[in-house]
């Protein structure tokens, strides 16, 4: 039975055989490797990752249909999770660190990585992310200071995470073909990071900045603080600048700061 791809659950097939693999090797899968993949689909790479003889493989998958095409397909060799990814705790699916493979959905790629860097488990539950990304939020995500893709996105994921471009994907390697062209990151936990009490933190400050990209940075700061002058002095900050000037070590920073007065 062929499965047409559900438009609302941001679903694009990957059918290139030879990108499957490009993508598959980038984990380095051994057999003691425990994997996770997002939105498995028909499986293509599922069987990719099951030909590299891994100790176990684990799926998320929140559409039924393509749950039982999946059990059809592999039996018992997988073990698959009929949830939505942005329901699931992942640091209780297996005590082993997990290779996580996602072809994210479009519509919530964003919400699902944000999700996974403000998890505030102490433990890491993950050896790396493996995902693929519609190439415009890649850009955002891989940004430097100073540029025009450069925002929260970027802050949040350079915090806690090495993040590495590995290729583009053609939208012909797909079906149904996007519109768009994709990138496939990886991401690699930080041993060493600013430490903050709670990762909301960090996404409410970026938040108040960015909403007002255009501003110069004294408004925001007025916002945060009843004292904005005493942050400005001790962070060694320039009012004049814009929110897209400052470096990801500044917004550690401020949040820092933002949590002293919340205690």
């Amino acid at each position: 039975m062929k499965i047409k791809a559900k438009k609302s659950l941001g679903q694009n097939f990957l059918i290139d055989k030879n990108i499957i693999k490009k993508i598959v090797n980038v984990g380095n899968i051994l057999p003691k490797s425990s994997i996770l993949e997002i939105g498995a689909g028909t499986g293509n790479l599922t069987e990719c990752i099951l030909n590299k003889n891994p100790k176990k493989i684990f799926i998320i998958e929140k559409d039924e249909r393509l749950v039982e095409k999946l059990k059809i397909r592999f039996n018992n060799k997988v073990e698959i999770i009929n949830k939505d990814v942005l329901t699931v705790k992942e640091n209780l699916i297996c005590s082993d660190k997990l290779i996580v493979y996602g072809n994210l959905p479009y519509n919530i790629s964003t919400q699902i990585l944000s999700k996974w860097i403000t998890n505030d488990s102490k433990n890491v539950w993950f050896e790396n992310f493996i995902l693929m990304f519609q190439k415009e939020v890649a850009d955002r995500i891989l940004a430097q200071t100073n540029s025009k893709n450069y925002g929260r996105l970027s802050i949040l994921s350079n915090w806690r995470l090495f993040v590495k471009k590995v290729f583009n994907i053609n939208s012909s390697c797909f079906n149904p073909k996007p519109k768009v062209q994709s990138t496939l990151l990886m991401f690699s936990p930080r041993k060493k990071y600013p430490k903050l009490e709670n990762s909301k933190n960090l996404e409410f400050v970026t938040r108040i900045f960015f909403n007002q990209r255009r501003k110069k940075i004294k408004k925001p700061l007025n916002q945060l603080f009843k004292k904005p002058n005493e942050i400005v002095e001790k962070l060694k900050l320039n009012i004049d600048l814009r929110p897209q000037n400052l470096s990801p070590d500044i917004y550690y920073k401020i949040a820092n700061e933002y949590e002293k007065l919340r205690k």
